[in-house]
């Protein structure tokens, strides 16, 4: 007969790091005195499920030893004096295949709704603790739920002090929408490097990461901040990639049957939009490497030679009766820009743009995300959408409007419209997607049909969509003017010192787009959602780049409340 011992290290193989229950975590004592030479990365945990989460860590290699097991403690008190669960990691199940990290899925192992401390022990040395979150019960009487929401955090461009005030926070859990890094390191298209002490090289020399080990050492990069680590050691997170761990507005190329990546050296760099076996390549390596590196309950597959077969990240969270989260994958599956890479940003658009069968989700994944929001229970049904899925013009006059940029779903017009209309149709309430990427803040109503002006509770309006903000990469209005000629500036009205050109564009980025509530991208920092059974809350929180510090000025700038069952934005501050 098969030990429990022995059916939970089987268990583990394929899935996430293996590991055993133990009855004793160390037979010498443990010191933290070593904690940043042995574990430099510090800790992190995601995944939520009512009855574990998924812990993660870093060995430093100069500390790894083969034959030692990596051993870890969870508690219901900070002394670990309640100490609840205690496992080891036996030797040979971690090290350089996997970038000397550990994920362990403890799901089975914990209580609903609780928050613990967890730590690591490897060779004597003691990791810093963390702390960690189960979800409630699926039939849980939740009051209140609070989410953390945070995307784009480019490492070169500013300081995380938004990370510093989010883990003094009171929360629940940290929603990450993606562009947990980024994949070049002083690309002038996208960076400007105003903070030298933010400036790297990657591995390879290249401007863009290019393999595994460039996409390794940018994550290593970016965790070794310690502001970003001392959000991840306070709070779980549930994270998934946009197009920057990647590469830029990346998609996939169906007709070569491989990766999509308009400005990726393997593109630009060479004839005919690159080798596709190449590019292939690329997509499978930074796929590894954010799987070896993300707290998440996911599986990849290093024999895939596909990547749709190597990994998937699309998945759904259940919050007691209070609420739903359906996360989805903006990235793998869907189709190449539809007016070109050169007509995808400040266009005019294109027929393509909203041709049937264009999809952003992939069929298998987009009839999983309607059955699953068509038929969830919860009283709250939230998308984790990685891009903007409101329509978003800019422009004075009707027939001069521009399209912001098509690489969101303006591009997938078709798409969009069957997705609302099944919300629609099958009566859903309560409906609010929770959107990145665009480096600002918004309220807007979704609705089936943008071309009908109208805001009016009805047929049309089917939820309502926050954004939130850039951690620290440029913001929208930098990005819009800086790709406009002056004439084009003059002719939108966007000339002028600062003050006036933000001024100028939210008033006509709200002209152009009436179901727009609020607006604004200047700014840098995070979000709160909070959602009760009577009401959803959104706070909109700005923090300084500028300062590299836990004290970094912050203020909140917006608060704006749904009440429940209605589709209508109520100000508070």
């Amino acid at each position: 007969m098969t030990s429990r011992r022995q059916f939970l290290q089987t268990a583990g193989v394929g899935l996430l790091t293996p590991w055993v229950l133990s009855s004793t975590t160390s037979s010498a004592p443990a010191s933290s005195n070593d904690a940043a030479s042995v574990f430099s990365l510090s800790v992190a945990s995601g995944d939520p499920s009512p009855t574990g989460v998924v812990l993660w860590t870093r060995i430093e290699p100069t500390a790894f030893v083969s034959n030692t097991p990596l051993q870890f403690e969870v508690a219901a008190d900070d002394a670990f004096r309640r100490v609840v669960l205690q496992g080891e990691i036996p030797a040979g199940s971690f090290g350089p295949n996997g970038d000397y990290t550990a994920r362990i899925d403890l799901d089975g192992h914990l209580l609903p709704g609780r928050r613990y401390a967890y730590r690591f022990v490897y060779g004597g040395v003691l990791s810093r603790t963390g702390h960690c979150r189960t979800l409630p019960g699926p039939k849980a009487l939740v009051w209140r739920l609070r989410l953390g929401v945070i995307t784009c955090q480019d490492y070169t461009n500013g300081y995380y002090g938004a990370f510093a005030h989010l883990a003094e926070t009171d929360l629940d859990f940290v929603l990450h929408l993606g562009d947990v890094i980024y994949e070049t390191a002083g690309d002038p298209r996208f960076q400007s490097l105003p903070y030298p002490d933010r400036e790297f090289m990657l591995p390879s020399g290249a401007r863009a990461a290019s393999n595994l080990e460039d996409y390794r050492f940018l994550y290593r990069k970016y965790r070794s901040d310690p502001l970003h680590q001392k959000l991840l050691e306070q709070h779980t997170f549930i994270t998934l990639w946009d197009d920057h761990e990647t590469a830029n507005d990346c998609y996939w190329d169906y007709d070569r049957d491989t990766l999509g990546a308009p400005d990726h050296p393997f593109v630009v760099d060479q004839p005919n939009g690159g080798d596709p076996a190449q590019l292939r390549g690329l997509k499978l390596a930074a796929q590894q490497a954010w799987s070896e590196y993300v707290p998440a309950r996911v599986t990849f597959n290093p024999q895939a030679a596909h990547p749709f077969q190597a990994l998937s990240i699309y998945r759904n969270f259940r919050f007691g009766r209070l609420l739903e989260l359906f996360a989805t994958d903006e990235r793998t599956y869907r189709h190449e820009l539809p007016c070109g890479a050169e007509e995808r940003y400040l266009t005019f658009g294109c027929p393509e743009q909203s041709a049937p069968m264009r999809s952003m989700l992939g069929d298998t994944q987009r009839q999983w995300f309607v059955d699953g929001v068509t038929q969830s229970t919860a009283q709250w049904k939230v998308w984790a959408n990685e891009v903007c899925l409101g329509q978003l013009k800019v422009g004075r006059n009707e027939g001069q409007r521009l399209y912001a940029t098509l690489d969101a779903w303006d591009g997938y017009e078709d798409e969009r419209r069957h997705i609302l209309t099944q919300v629609r149709d099958a009566g859903v309430r309560n409906f609010v997607a929770l959107t990145g990427d665009l480096h600002t803040y918004m309220a807007a109503l979704l609705k089936v049909d943008y071309l009908d002006r109208s805001n009016l509770p009805g047929s049309n309006v089917v939820g309502v969509e926050f954004m939130t903000p850039a951690i620290t990469s440029s913001t929208l209005l930098q990005q819009l003017i800086g790709k406009l000629t002056r004439e084009e500036r003059q002719g939108l009205g966007l000339s002028g010192d600062a003050t006036r050109q933000v001024n100028l564009l939210e008033n006509i980025v709200r002209a152009a787009n009436p179901h727009l509530h609020f607006f604004n991208s200047q700014e840098w920092g995070y979000s709160l959602v909070d959602f009760t059974p009577w009401d959803c809350t959104y706070s909109a929180f700005s923090v300084a780049t500028s300062v590299n510090s836990a004290d970094a000025p912050q203020r909140l700038i917006r608060k704006i409340r749904v009440p429940a069952n209605q589709t209508k934005f109520v100000d508070v501050v």
